[in-house]
Order: structure tokens, then sequence, then C-alpha cells
């Protein structure tokens, strides 16, 4: 009997994905380290759509053609679907814990079990002598209980932080929950994680990617709203650099780091270039507009319909950020911006148009990370512009059962997730995952764009905005290594690039679709297997 197996590759948070029967040979071509023939190979590259054997020397493509991506020891909230299961969770870890060691992670979706926002208040009862600091899923709104509210100084005469809410109740009293830059006020409390600890979170994060068929990842470091941008230069330094000095690592990375250290980026890049070795790339600055829509802090021109006099926040000084970005483009660095509402989004767009006019033109790649809801006509402000959708379709799964009720039908389905308009409008959107807020699962997300299927859901939300099989493959393989100025090594299978594919468990592409998934059979990093 016949195996029946794909291949696949990943590039930049994105997939390289091709099928292939993975039938090692020697192949009539010079000192090739790995031959694949009898293969269904598809390659990204229009040149060459399609292929049937590929050769592979000192990691890199020869020849194609024919043969004739943390930590995850903290308490886990993800997937529960009820207040009692919330709390069961903290009291276990409470359990385990000693006494007053902070009980750390996270992962509720609120949604899952009808929406009404968790308090300080479930909690506190069981944990009496613990600091408590756990997030929800999107990792914009954490919930403390009144033990690490206590350590923080938060108290009903507590203002709100610049780009942040500090939640209370009709009293005034804070309920335990904080939204974006607030977080902070807890966040700087919590005890650094030790060196030993990032290292070996990095590891395990490796052989989870490779696991899931992604060999290369986007990283925006432990970077968020409010707080210390020093976190990502010193994993930078004490797991990166550690790692591939001492040929531990395992995956490519493509490094983003806080906008506002755009000098030392910059001093950094000149000194030893953009690619600082085969695994490390330096890649641009992150910053963020806006904050979620779970969270209700996604910055809309409509209030939300279940809080009509809530809009969401900028969570930042709009001036400070253009300036930011005005300095950092100057000097041919690249700058990608969180925005997920649809006044967030034209925010972005207004002052990516700015810049671009002040600086002249030029191929810098600004990217808009989700460009999650649009406003009518925004989609092709993208293309005019040039600005990349960095957007991740499994998202969309987690949304679709909330957000009706907090935009509105009307709203909801013709402003979310508009990856056909986007891809109508000639933008090029790159995919990806938003690692750790959801998983690691490229080809999840390619069905999910295909199809956009919730869970539980019979039918297709906004079917309208679902995008073929191959426009899906191209945006988690070659768009999201352009978005990264990664494609001339990665983002297809052609000569001369990089060989970093994965072998999935079926023959064609038709399989895939008709079984609605795939296995993943083996991952390759230059040429090497790296999983199993």
């Amino acid at each position: 009997m016949k195996s029946r197996f794909l291949l696949l590759l990943l590039a930049s948070a994105s997939l390289l994905l091709a099928i292939v029967g993975p039938q090692l040979f020697s192949w009539s071509s010079p000192a090739a380290d790995l031959v694949v023939k009898n293969a269904q190979i598809y390659t990204v590259d229009e040149s060459l759509p399609l292929a049937d054997s590929m050769a592979v020397r000192n990691g890199r493509i020869l020849r194609i053609g024919s043969y004739s991506s943390i930590q995850m020891m903290r308490v886990n909230l993800r997937g529960i679907n009820s207040k009692d299961e919330f709390v069961k969770r903290v009291k276990e870890a409470v359990r385990n814990a000693k006494q007053g060691s902070w009980i750390l992670g996270g992962g509720w979706n609120n949604d899952l079990w009808g929406g009404e926002l968790p308090l300080a208040s479930w909690i506190d009862d069981i944990t009496p002598y613990n600091p408590v600091f756990v997030s929800r899923m999107d990792g914009h709104i954490t919930l403390a209980n009144s033990v690490a509210l206590k350590l923080g100084g938060i108290t009903k005469s507590s203002e709100d932080p610049n780009g942040g809410t500090i939640m209370r109740t009709t009293r005034g009293e804070p309920t335990g929950l904080l939204i974006d830059s607030a977080r902070e006020l807890i966040f700087s409390l919590i005890p650094e994680v030790s060196v030993e600890e990032r290292r070996e979170a990095l590891h395990r994060a490796s052989n989870h990617a490779l696991m899931r068929g992604v060999t290369t990842v986007v990283d925006v470091g432990r970077y968020f709203p409010g707080a210390s941008v020093k976190d990502s230069w010193e994993d930078f330094s004490d797991v990166y650099l550690w790692a591939d000095l001492s040929g531990k690592m395992m995956i490519r990375v493509c490094l983003f780091f806080p906008l506002e250290t755009w000098s030392r980026l910059r001093d950094l890049i000149n000194k030893v270039g953009q690619a600082m070795s085969q695994w490390i790339y330096l890649g641009g600055l992150k910053a963020f507009a806006d904050g979620s829509l779970g969270s209700r802090s996604a910055l809309f021109y409509e209030p939300y319909v279940d809080e009509p006099h809530n809009h969401g926040l900028l969570v930042g000084d709009y001036e400070s950020l253009h300036n930011l970005t005005l300095a950092s483009d100057r000097v041919g660095l690249q700058v990608a911006i969180h925005a997920i509402g649809d006044r967030a989004n034209d925010l972005i767009l207004d002052m990516y148009e700015s810049v671009i006019l002040e600086n002249g033109v030029r191929d810098r790649r600004f990217r808009i990370e989700h460009a999650q809801h649009l406003a009518p006509g925004t989609p092709a402000r993208f293309n005019n512009l040039g600005i990349f959708a960095s957007v991740q379709p499994e998202h969309l799964l987690f949304d679709a059962d909330s957000v009706n009720k907090k935009l509105g039908i009307d709203r909801a389905e013709k402003g979310s997730y508009l990856f056909q308009s986007l891809l109508r409008s000639n933008v090029e959107l790159a995919f990806g995952s938003d690692w750790p807020v959801v998983d690691v699962n490229p080809l999840g997300g390619i069905m999910t764009a295909m199809k956009r299927i919730p869970p539980g859901w019979d039918t297709a939300w906004a079917p309208s905005e679902s995008i073929s099989l191959n426009d899906s493959l191209k945006a988690y393989t070659l768009s999201a290594a352009r978005a990264c100025f990664l494609d001339s090594d990665l983002g297809s299978l052609t000569p001369g690039k990089l060989a970093d594919f994965v072998v999935l468990s079926i023959y064609t592409w038709d399989e895939f679709v008709a079984e609605g998934s795939a296995s993943i059979y083996a991952t390759y990093v230059g040429g090497v297997q790296a999983y199993p």
C-alpha cells in the first residue's frame, strides 16, 4: 500500500505547504544532502507552482522540479466554560503553591460561560495568602485577587492610568479586573522569571512549534501596553543569543522590539546586520494602538452595543506614537502596530500615510497587526498605502459567538475579519497565530480562513469573506515571509532558499479539504529533520 503524506514549510509565523510522498532518493544533483521524489510539492513559487522532486544541499534548496515558534508551567484556564471550573482551577493551583507565592497564568475566555467577567470575590476566599494575577486569553485584561490589589495599592481612590482601566463596581470599588496598561500596576510587582526558566520556555515552545509544522516565528517579546521595554531586550541577550551561541536554537525567529527602543535596534542592526545568524533575524518595532474586543478596549467609531458609553480606548499617546514611527522609519526600520477596532485601524493608517508623505516612498512594508474590524473603505486604504495586514484567522473562532452582542449583527458581519475584502483590494495578507492567545495551528488557520465555521456552528460566519485554499496557503507562507523581509530566504520552495518544510499525513490538498484536517508527519529545518 502506497504511503500518503503531505509536505509543508513554514516561514516567519507562516507556513510553506507542499504535498509530498516523502521518498528519499539519490537524485542526479551534485552532493545533495537530502532528496525527495514522487511528491506533490506546493512551492508557493509562481514560476513553478507544483513539483514532484526536491534536492537539498547545505540547508538550502538546490533543485526543485520534476524527477525527469513560554511559559507552559502555570495555572491553565484555557477552554473552561463555567465559574465553578474557574474557581476549581485556581484552588488547585493554590493547593500546590507555597503560601505567599504568586498564582500566575490564565487563558480564560468569559464568552465561553455566557460573558460574565470574573471578579476578585470569586477567588478571594480560597486565596487569602497568595496574590493571584491571571489573564484573559487575549492578554489585554487580567484578574487580580484582593491580595494582589492590596500589594499594588489599588483602592477606590486610585486613578486609571493612561491607556488603561481599573474596572469598578457601581460603588467605585475595584472588581479585580485591570485592562491594558492598568495591568502594569500589578505586573511590576511580580518576581522576575529566572533566566533558566526562560531558556527552558524557549526549548518547550520550539518543540511545540515544530510539532505543529512551524519552522520560523515572529516574536514580539514580553511587551504590552504599560509594560517595561527591557523585557524583550533581556530575552534577546539572555535567551536567544545564549541559545544561538550554544547551538540550542531549533527554529528560526524574527524579533520585533518595543517602538520606544528604535535607536537601540538601529545601532544593533548597523553593527551586526539584520540576519545575525541562520536562526535569528532582527525584524523591526512593535507598538499598540488599542486593546482587544474581548476586554472591550478595542477602539471603535460606534460604542459597544452592550456598553453604550464605551468606545474602547487608545492605549498610548497618538502624537508620541506618530513621532516614534516617523523617527524609526527615517532610519529604515520596519514598524508593526497592533490595531483591532475600526477607528484604531483608521488612525494608524492616517499616521502611516503621514509618515510616508514626510519620509518619501520606499519599500518599508509597514504592518498592522490584527486589522480585525474595519470600516467601509478601509481595505482599499491598506492597498493604496502598501500596508501589510497581519491577521490571525483562528481568532474569529473565539469571537463569533460574542461579537454580535458586542457590536451588533450588522457591524459584526460587515466589518469583521475581512479576508476576502482585503484580497479584493489587492492587500497582502500575512497569516499567523498570535500564540499563546491562540494555539499554534497553521493547518487549522488555513481551514478556518476557507470555511469560517466556528465550533458548534452548522454554517459559516460571513461566508462572503471566506478565501480560497491557494490564497490561505500563500498568506501563511510567501506573504508572511514578505511581511518580515524574509522572502529571499523563506516563503516558497525555490532553489537557493532555505529548505524548511513539513511532511503531512495526506497526499493531496483535495484530501485536506475533504477531511478538514491533517497531521504533521515530520518537520525539517535546513533540510534536517527536527520533528519528531
